[in-house]
């Protein structure tokens, strides 16, 4: 999903989100905000990757924090072609890779839209161990919340999948400074790493823009893990 001539959610059209709560997310087109430019970088040293202000909430990781390989995900969670490597190629990644200790995995917000916002708010809500589940839930039942007549309905649905209270729901929607600090890592991520479309990945530093199947993923990583 490509974000060129996109807006991302700011200021005071982020206050639309929070009323959303009562009503659809899918009112709040045409939103205020800071417009995100296109940039060639196709690599990016490990300073700029890891800098506090590339992840100014808690990094979601997964895997061997001393892997040998490490994989950074941009993704949006209302972006089909993310759904999709999370579908198809994620759990290969997980099984082969992660739970081997051969990539460390890091999963970064950059929402495209207030509806995909409120779904990392959501994740960033309930407790760290729940994020990655809860990710995935939302990647699953994407098409059922993100594309229908009520999203806030539809979001709050799968919330309560995950045990969250309706009223637990409507705080973590208010929760300005969340919403600002996923935000942010978006704003970094474009500015400063080069990033326009989702998914995008850093493996080891190199930057990939698309969904990534078993087959490139094999090929990247054999070379990062020779003798490994």
């Amino acid at each position: 999903m490509l974000l060129s001539r996109r807006r991302l959610l700011l200021g005071a059209g982020q206050l639309a989100l929070f009323a959303a709560v009562a009503g659809p997310l899918s009112r709040l087109g045409g939103l205020d905000g800071i417009l995100i430019s296109p940039a060639a970088a196709q690599a990016v040293a490990a300073d700029k990757l890891f800098a506090p202000a590339a992840s100014p909430l808690p990094e979601q990781a997964l895997g061997d924090p001393k892997a040998p390989v490490t994989i950074v995900e941009y993704a949006s969670l209302t972006c089909s072609h993310c759904a999709a490597f999370h579908a198809q190629t994620f759990p290969t990644l997980k099984s082969k890779y992660i739970d081997t200790g051969k990539v460390r995995f890091i999963l970064r917000e950059f929402p495209f839209d207030p509806v995909a916002t409120a779904g990392f708010m959501l994740a960033r809500c309930l407790p760290s161990d729940k994020y990655f589940p809860m990710v995935s839930s939302l990647f699953d039942t994407q098409r059922a919340w993100a594309f229908g007549n009520n999203p806030a309905q539809g979001l709050l649905t799968v919330a309560k999948q995950a045990g969250m209270s309706e009223a637990d729901f409507e705080k973590c929607l208010s929760d300005k400074e969340l919403a600002d600090k996923v935000q942010a890592s978006a704003q970094y991520a474009n500015k400063e790493l080069g990033v326009d479309s989702t998914p995008t990945f850093f493996i080891n530093g190199k930057k990939m823009a698309g969904a990534i199947s078993v087959a490139d993923l094999d090929k990247e990583l054999a070379p990062l893990l020779q003798g490994k």
